[in-house]
C-alpha cells in the first residue's frame, strides 16, 4: 500500500514548531488522538479497578483494552502483557524473578550490542546469587551480531538469553530466531528488547522465538510506559515480589500498584493510530500488520536517500552497516559530534550525539563513552525533512 506521509504528519501538533525530528530513537512525538485520549481518561470518573462503580469500569475496561491493543500491535496473547513504567523497570523486576530460580554454576548470556537495559539487569541479578554472565561479542567492523557469536557462549548451563532484536545506537537487526533456537536447544529462555525493533517493522513475538518481549509505547508514538509481553503458561510459573493483598493473578501478579490508566489509553491510542494507517479491511491485527510493512518500506527509502547523501560528504564515518537494520545510522564527525549535533539543532534539525545508553555498543566501536551521532527516522518524517538534514551535514562538513 501506499504510504501517506502528509495524512500522518497532520496528526502531530508537535510538528507546527518546526523542527525535523531525526530523533525518533529517543522518543517519538504524538498524534493528537494519543493526546486526546490521555486528557480523556484522566477527566473520567476513574477508581482502582472494579466492576461495581463507573469510575471502577473505566478503569477496568481501559486495562483490557491496553492488554488487547498490544496483544494486536505484537502478535501476543494478550493474557501475558504486563504494564510497568518502563522496559528498563520491567526488564530489573523480571531479572530478579528469574534469578530466584539460579545458582552457582548457572549462566546468563548477554551481548555487547545491547542496550544497557538488557544488559545490566541480568548483570545484577546474576551477581546476586552467584551465577556467571557470558558476553556474546559483535564485530564492529560490519555491526552484526551473528547466531554464531552467541552460540560461542552457549553451554548446557545457559538460563537465559538477552538480546535486542534491533540496536537503538546501529539500528542492527540480528538474527533472534536463529539465536533463540540455538538457546532454547540448551534449555534457556530467551529475553528480547524490542523497544527499537517495535516502531519500525511488523512484531510477531512468536516467530521470533521471544520468550519474554519487552518494549516502550513512547518510541512508536504512544506515552511513557513499559510493556512485557510473554506466554501466560511461562508467567504463571514465576513469583516476583510483591504486596500481600495484590492479587496473584497472571498478569497482574508482575504489575506494582495501580496502573497509570491515563498512560494504558494512550499506549491504546498509539496502536489504533497505527493501525489506521493501512486504512483498509481485516482485524486490527491485520490492519496492523499491512501498516507496519508499509512504514518499514518507506523508512527504508528515506534511510536510503540519507546513505546516499551522507556518502557525498567528507568526514563522515558511518557506523550502521548491518545488511538488517530498521532507519537509524549511527555516524562519526572525527571527534565533533557534540558540535555537529549543536550545529544542526541551531537549523531546526534534532539529531543528538552520544551513547544512548548502549554504552557497551559504543565501546566496542572504539568511540568510548561519549559515541556519535544517531539520526533515526519516525513515521512522520518526510522528504523535506530529509533535505533540512542533509543540507545542514553539508554545511557543517564545509565549516570543518
Amino acid at each position: 500500500m501506499p504510504y501517506d506521509v502528509a495524512a500522518v504528519r497532520d496528526r502531530f501538533p508537535a510538528l507546527k514548531a518546526g523542527f525535523a525530528h531525526f530523533d525518533g530513537p529517543g522518543g517519538s512525538q504524538v498524534p493528537d488522538s494519543v493526546a486526546d485520549a490521555v486528557a480523556r481518561t484522566l477527566l473520567s470518573p476513574l477508581a482502582n479497578r472494579g466492576t461495581v462503580t463507573e469510575a471502577e469500569r473505566t478503569a477496568d475496561g481501559v486495562v483490557h483494552e491496553a492488554r488487547a491493543a498490544m496483544a494486536d500491535l505484537l502478535g501476543a496473547d494478550a493474557r501475558g502483557v504486563v504494564f510497568g513504567r518502563s522496559m528498563t523497570e520491567l526488564t530489573f523486576a523480571m531479572a530478579r524473578t528469574l534469578a530466584a530460580g539460579w545458582g552457582p554454576g548457572d549462566e546468563v548470556v548477554v551481548t555487547r550490542l545491547d542496550h544497557d537495559a538488557n544488559i545490566r539487569p541480568w548483570i545484577i541479578a546474576a551477581a546476586a546469587v552467584g551465577a556467571t554472565v557470558r558476553w556474546a561479542e559483535f564485530d564492529p567492523g560490519s555491526a552484526e551480531l551473528t547466531e554464531d557469536d552467541v552460540a560461542a557462549v552457549l553451554s548446557p548451563r545457559t538460563r537465559l538469553v538477552a538480546l535486542t532484536a534491533a540496536s537503538n545506537l546501529l539500528g542492527t537487526r540480528p538474527p533472534v530466531r536463529a539465536i533463540a533456537d540455538l538457546a532454547h536447544a540448551v534449555g534457556a529462555l530467551v529475553y528480547v528488547d524490542g523497544v527499537h525493533y517495535t516502531a519500525h517493522v511488523p512484531v510477531h513475538v512468536d516467530a521470533l522465538g521471544a520468550d519474554l518481549y519487552a518494549c516502550s509505547p513512547y518510541k512508536f508514538l504512544g506515552p511513557h510506559c513499559g510493556v512485557l509481553a510473554g506466554d501466560p503458561a511461562l508467567l504463571e510459573t514465576l513469583h516476583p515480589a510483591k504486596l500481600a493483598p495484590s492479587t496473584d493473578a497472571v498478569p497482574e501478579r508482575f504489575e506494582l500498584g495501580t496502573l497509570p490508566y491515563e498512560l494504558l489509553a494512550g499506549t491504546t491510542a498509539a496502536v489504533d493510530f497505527l493501525a489506521a494507517i493501512g486504512d483498509g479491511p481485516g482485524s486490527r491485527r491485520e490492519r496492523l500488520l499491512v501498516s507496519m510493512a508499509a512504514l518499514e518500506a518507506y523508512e527504508d527509502g528515506l534511510r536510503a536517500r540519507i546513505e546516499a547523501g551522507i556518502g557525498q560528504l567528507p568526514g563522515i564515518t558511518v557506523y550502521s552497516r548491518a545488511a538488517h537494520r530498521t532507519p537509524t545510522l549511527l555516524l562519526g564527525m572525527g571527534g565533533r559530534e557534540q558540535e555537529a549535533y549543536a550545529f544542526l539543532a541551531e537549523r531546526g534539525v534534532n539529531a543528538p550525539a552520544g551513547s544512548f545508553y548502549a554504552l557497551e555498543a559504543s565501546r566496542r566501536l572504539g568511540l568510548g563513552d561519549t559515541g556519535a551521532l544517531r539520526v533515526g527516522l519516525a513515521p512522520y518524517v518526510d522528504d523535506t525533512d530529509v533535505d533540512r538534514l542533509l543540507d545542514a551535514l553539508t554545511a557543517f562538513a564545509a565549516a570543518s
